[in-house]
């Protein structure tokens, strides 16, 4: 086997990758506007959308953003929930890897599956959750099924955080892709929320898989059934 000709071959491949990567990030209106408005990425746009058509981020609500970085949904949030300013809402947002400052925002660089991380986000919010966010999603393995899993994995987590610190009425926003095992989920779901919806935003790319579940109304403890 010649390896120096697969090394070869295999490095002009990533590179091919790479400047279509490239190109289509320069080309992207959604990358070129992210910048345009200081947004650290573009999918800022997607929770924009996705906000825009249900109305999920009021002023004075808190807000917590599971797997924020770099900090695109945080700074929307913080924007719509006027959390700088006096009277405003709450925005606690969490990521394993860190993240610059935002204004407005609590941040903790924490793994969110360690056992003191849940009690910490609470502790932060200094009350129950009016909106929880989660747009964490494993990185590829390039193993579609193996990806499904791992990222069924992360939303379940995040939706069993959400109906323990949501307030009754509350909102719950997570990252899915496509496949049978959501099925599940919502289904489950569907019990804690009066009403559960898939929504693929403009901002999410045509040919990723990726579509967001969105619940609201939190039925709480005493209106579960």
């Amino acid at each position: 086997m010649n390896t120096i000709g697969s090394k070869l071959t295999s490095r002009k491949k990533r590179t091919q990758s790479s400047r279509r990567w490239l190109q289509r990030q320069l080309d992207d209106p959604y990358v070129i506007e992210a910048k345009r408005r200081g947004y650290r990425s573009r999918a800022a746009f997607k929770l924009i959308e996705i906000d825009d058509r249900i109305r999920l981020l009021r002023r004075g609500a808190r807000v917590v953003d599971l797997g924020a970085a770099p900090g695109g949904w945080t700074q929307v949030a913080v924007e719509r929930v006027r959390a700088a300013e006096p009277g405003g809402g709450r925005v606690v947002a969490v990521d394993l890897l860190e993240f610059a400052p935002i204004a407005g925002a609590t941040l903790l660089q924490a793994d969110f599956f360690a056992e003191e991380t849940p009690a910490r986000l609470c502790e932060l919010l200094a009350g129950p959750a009016d909106v929880v966010l989660s747009d964490m999603a494993p990185p590829s393995s390039g193993h579609a099924d193996a990806d499904h899993l791992r990222i069924m994995g992360l939303v379940e987590a995040a939706v069993e955080f959400a109906t323990d610190v949501l307030a009754p009425g509350g909102a719950f926003v997570g990252k899915v892709w496509q496949g049978g095992t959501e099925s599940v989920l919502l289904a489950g779901m569907k019990r804690s929320f009066r009403s559960v919806r898939h929504v693929k935003p403009p901002a999410s790319r045509p040919e990723s898989a990726e579509v967001y579940v969105v619940a609201t109304g939190f039925r709480g403890d005493d209106d579960a059934s």
